[in-house]
């Protein structure tokens, strides 16, 4: 039974990665994408308004 609990933690680690990478790569595109364009290119004109004023 040790190897059973030697395998479980990589096993679950795997199972939330491939889970994570699904994810993003399913919340690419489509209509999510014009809003996490116009998001960081907020954040890019607020810095570069920032480092202007400086």
């Amino acid at each position: 039974m040790d190897y059973v609990s030697a395998l479980v933690p990589p096993v679950v680690m795997a199972a939330f990665f491939i889970a994570l990478v699904r994810t993003i790569v399913k919340s690419q595109g489509g209509a999510n994408k014009a809003k996490e364009d116009a998001a960081v290119d907020a954040v890019i004109a607020r810095a570069a308004g920032a480092r202007q004023q400086k």
